[in-house]
C-alpha cells in the first residue's frame, strides 16, 4: 500500500521514518514509498550512496563560482527567480537553490538565519547534489527524471536531511531542449506545503519563457547581422544556422529542416533530403550554402576578431587566419572606411603624420598575398567581401542602447597593443561608452558582469559602487569586497 500524505507534516515524516528503516534493512513494511522515491533509492544505492554519509561533495571552490556564474544561461534569469521566490521563501523560512545541469549548487538565496543551517548540512554553492552524489534529493532526482518533484522528509536516501523537505524542478534550454540546471526550494520539515511543487514548476516555467524570448531576440540580431552573408548567395541555395545547428533564415524559404547537426571539423554535411552543402564558420554561426560551380564566383565572407584578444584572428570564407598587428591594423582601417583609402591616407589613419606611404603600400602588398587580391581590392584600396567585425557588433549594441549586448560581444579592448592613432580614438570611446553606460544602468547583475570583465576587472569605481549595492547576505560580495580592497592597496 503506498503511502499517502498526511495532514501534519509531522506526522507523516514519523510515517516515512518507518518506512525508511524497514525498506533499507530489508524487513517488510506495511506501506510503500512512492514510486518515485523507490525507483531513487535504487539508483543511489547503485551508486553505492551511504545513507549514513553526511554532506555532499565539495565540487567547485568558493573563487570559481563567479565565473562558472557568469557563463551559466540561468545568469539571465536569475533576477527573475530572485523576485518570483527569494521572498516567498524568506517568509516561509526556506532557501532557494539553483543547481547547473551537473547538479551543482550555483546560487543559493533565502532567510539569513536559515542559511546557517542550510551551511551545516551542505546546501551551499559548490556543492554537487546529483543521485550518485548524496542519494535521492529534490534536486539530483528532478534532474534525473526530467520533472518536477517533491522529496519530503525521509523519503531522502541520506539521514542527515530527515528533517528537511524540498521541492525541485527542471529549466531547460529552449534552443536544443536540453536540462539547463534545476530551481529548488528547501526547508525544515515543518515547512512542507503541498503548493511547494507548484510553485517551483511554474517559476522553471517564467524562467523557460523568458530564456525563450532572449532566444528570439538573440535571433532577430543574428539574422540581421548576418543576412547579408545570405543576399551574396544571390539567390544560390543557403542558410544561416545558429551555434547549436538551428537554421533561422533560408534560400529558398521552406525548403530547410528546423535543425542540422553540425560537424566537428568538418566543412559539409548532407541535408535529409540528401543535399550536400558547405558549412561556412561566421562570427555568430555558420552559413550553409551549395557548393560552388567553377563557372560562378560569390562574393567572399570575412569575419574579423579583434578585441581583446593576444593574437588577433580572421576568418576567410571559413578558413581561420592568424593576424599579426600590423595587417589587423590595416584591416581595421579598410573595415572603417569601406569606400577605400589611398596610402597617403591610410600612413595617416595609423601612423600619424610620421606615417611613411611607401611603406603602407608594401604591407598592403603582404597582406593581398595573404587573403587574397580579389578580396583586397586597389585604386584605393579597400575590402571587397562581406565584412562583419566584433567591434562593429559592440558599436551597434551601443548605438541601440543595448549595454549587456555591448558587452556580451566585447572581448576586451580593440587591439589593445596597437598605438594606431584612429584605432586607439576608436577603442578609448568604445571603452568608455561602453563603462558610462553600464554604470548608468541599474543592472547589479550587469555591473557585477562587467566587474569579471576585462575592462572592469580593474576598475576601482566598479568595485566601489558594488560594494555598497551588493547586500551582505550575496555570495558574490565576498570576492568583489576582497578585489575591492586589493584595488584601493593598489591606488
Amino acid at each position: 500500500m503506498p503511502i499517502h500524505d498526511a495532514r501534519d507534516p509531522v506526522e507523516h515524516a514519523h510515517v516515512l521514518r518507518d518506512v525508511f528503516e524497514k525498506v533499507l534493512s530489508g524487513d517488510r513494511s506495511r506501506v510503500a514509498p512512492r514510486s518515485l522515491v523507490s525507483a531513487s533509492w535504487q539508483r543511489s544505492l547503485a551508486a553505492h550512496i551511504d545513507p549514513d554519509l553526511r554532506t555532499p561533495p565539495v565540487v567547485l571552490a568558493d573563487a570559481e563560482l563567479p565565473d562558472m556564474r557568469s557563463a551559466h544561461p540561468l545568469n539571465e534569469v536569475m533576477p527573475l527567480l530572485r523576485s518570483t521566490l527569494v521572498s516567498i521563501a524568506d517568509e516561509a523560512m526556506h532557501v532557494m537553490l539553483v543547481t547547473d545541469a551537473d547538479g551543482t549548487i550555483l546560487w543559493r538565496e533565502g532567510a539569513a538565519r536559515l542559511l546557517v543551517a542550510a551551511d551545516g548540512v551542505g546546501l551551499s554553492p559548490g556543492t554537487k547534489w546529483t543521485e550518485d552524489a548524496i542519494g535521492t534529493n529534490a534536486m539530483g532526482t528532478t534532474l534525473a527524471v526530467d520533472a518536477p518533484v517533491q522529496i519530503h522528509s525521509a523519503e531522502h536516501l541520506v539521514r542527515t536531511y530527515h528533517t528537511w523537505t524540498c521541492a525541485a524542478a527542471p529549466v531547460h534550454d529552449p534552443d536544443t531542449g536540453t536540462i539547463l540546471g534545476a530551481i529548488d526550494i528547501s526547508g525544515p520539515l515543518h515547512t512542507v506545503h503541498p503548493a511547494m511543487v507548484q510553485l517551483v514548476s511554474a517559476t522553471a516555467q517564467l524562467a523557460e519563457n523568458q530564456l525563450r524570448v532572449r532566444l528570439a531576440i538573440a535571433d532577430e540580431r543574428l539574422r540581421v547581422r548576418n543576412m547579408p552573408h545570405l543576399v551574396s548567395l544571390r539567390g544560390s541555395a543557403g542558410a544561416l544556422v545558429t551555434p547549436s545547428g538551428r537554421i533561422i533564415a533560408g534560400e529558398p524559404y521552406g525548403a530547410w529542416p528546423e535543425r542540422v547537426e553540425l560537424p566537428e571539423g568538418g566543412d559539409r554535411i548532407q541535408l535529409v533530403d540528401g543535399r550536400e552543402m558547405i558549412v561556412e564558420p561566421l562570427a555568430e554561426g555558420y552559413l550553409l550554402r551549395a557548393p560552388r560551380a567553377t563557372t560562378t564566383t560569390r562574393r567572399s565572407a570575412l569575419s574579423l576578431r579583434l578585441m581583446g584578444q593576444a593574437a588577433p584572428t580572421a576568418t576567410l570564407n571559413g578558413r581561420s587566419l592568424p593576424l599579426t598587428l600590423r595587417p589587423a591594423e590595416l584591416l581595421t582601417a579598410l573595415t572603417l572606411h569601406p569606400d577605400g583609402l589611398t596610402a597617403e591616407q591610410i600612413a595617416l589613419s595609423l601612423y600619424g603624420e610620421e606615417g611613411n606611404p611607401t611603406t603602407v603600400r608594401g604591407e598592403i602588398l603582404r597582406l593581398r598575398g595573404q587573403i587574397g587580391t580579389d578580396v583586397l581590392r586597389t585604386r584605393p584600396y579597400r575590402l571587397d567581401a562581406t565584412v562583419d567585425t566584433d567591434f562593429e557588433a559592440v558599436r551597434r549594441a551601443l548605438r541601440a542602447g543595448r549595454p549587456a549586448d555591448a558587452l556580451r560581444n566585447c572581448g576586451g579592448s580593440l587591439l589593445p597593443r596597437s598605438d594606431a592613432p584612429e584605432i586607439r580614438e576608436l577603442r578609448d570611446e568604445i571603452d568608455a561608452t561602453l563603462r558610462r553606460m553600464v554604470l548608468a544602468t541599474d543592472d547589479t547583475d550587469l555591473l557585477v558582469t562587467f566587474a569579471h570583465h576585462p575592462l572592469g576587472r580593474d576598475d576601482l569605481e566598479v568595485h566601489e559602487l558594488l560594494v555598497d549595492t551588493l547586500d551582505e547576505a550575496d555570495p558574490r560580495r565576498p570576492e568583489i569586497v576582497a578585489r575591492h580592497t586589493r584595488l584601493l592597496a593598489d591606488a
